[in-house]
């Protein structure tokens, strides 16, 4: 078993355990109001307050980003991309001011069962036109708190050569500033949804028309789930006893 799946596993162990503890504690605390009063609800997640300032990097292991349109009306069909990078500047004393960028690689699409020669299609001048533009890009331009732990990312989606405004509603989903010796850096995680029309960016090909659901749908659910690293510095060597070199 690899590191990274050594770390995920007790990774979710622990917020497990946690979370058992945490609800036995509730239990325990609302049995022990007079009759009548309930627990207080549990606070909502939030940055928490020792996280590190500063440029976070994307975990690649613990990332995905996957899309789907409507198929003649009978299912939605979902793919992915499999290359992307992303970087977010964040500090959790002020996440409005929080600003993420990313870049996906165009031909790395990865399609469910494809037959024979659908992903180059897909790729080709009707659709993505990968070889003409290689690479989708989103840089965020505001961020609006929308509750304890979620968030609108509005920023600019460059796509097919097309560049246009897209909201993504994010949600933290829990960090920390470390957690030694398993993982010394800062970690911090989110999912991330959205939806846009692929005709605004010049790939309508198979939309169906007005009234009719056959063809391929014109609107482009996302879906992203991401944890970013932040690398923590170097402990310092203790200094030398009195004496010693």
């Amino acid at each position: 078993m690899s590191y990274a799946s050594k770390l995920a596993i007790s990774g979710a162990l622990l917020l497990a355990l946690s979370a058992c503890s945490d609800q036995k504690a509730a239990t325990s605390d609302a049995s022990a109001k007079p009759a009548g009063e309930t627990a207080a609800a549990p606070a909502a997640a939030k940055p928490p307050a020792d996280l590190p300032a500063g440029d976070y990097t994307l975990d690649k292991t613990h990332a995905d980003l996957s899309f789907k349109v409507n198929h003649l009306g009978f299912s939605w069909y979902t793919a992915r991309f499999s290359d992307f990078d992303a970087k977010l500047t964040l500090d959790p004393k002020a996440p409005e001011r929080a600003h993420v960028e990313a870049s996906i690689k165009t031909s790395s699409l990865l399609l469910p069962a494809p037959p024979a020669g659908f992903t180059d299609e897909l790729l080709g001048k009707d659709w993505l036109d990968a070889a003409k533009y290689p690479a989708i890009t989103f840089r965020s331009t505001k961020v609006a708190s929308t509750g304890p732990d979620t968030a609108d990312v509005t920023g600019d989606l460059t796509l097919h050569g097309v560049t246009k405004p897209v909201t993504l509603k994010a949600k933290f989903n829990g960090g920390y500033a470390g957690f030694p010796p398993m993982d010394p850096n800062a970690r911090i995680g989110f999912s991330l949804t959205g939806s846009f029309k692929r005709s605004d960016f010049g790939v309508s090909y198979g939309v169906p028309k007005p009234g009719s659901t056959m063809g391929v749908g014109d609107e482009v659910q996302v879906a992203i789930e991401a944890e970013m690293l932040k690398p923590n510095p170097p402990t310092a060597a203790a200094a030398p006893a009195p004496g010693q070199p």
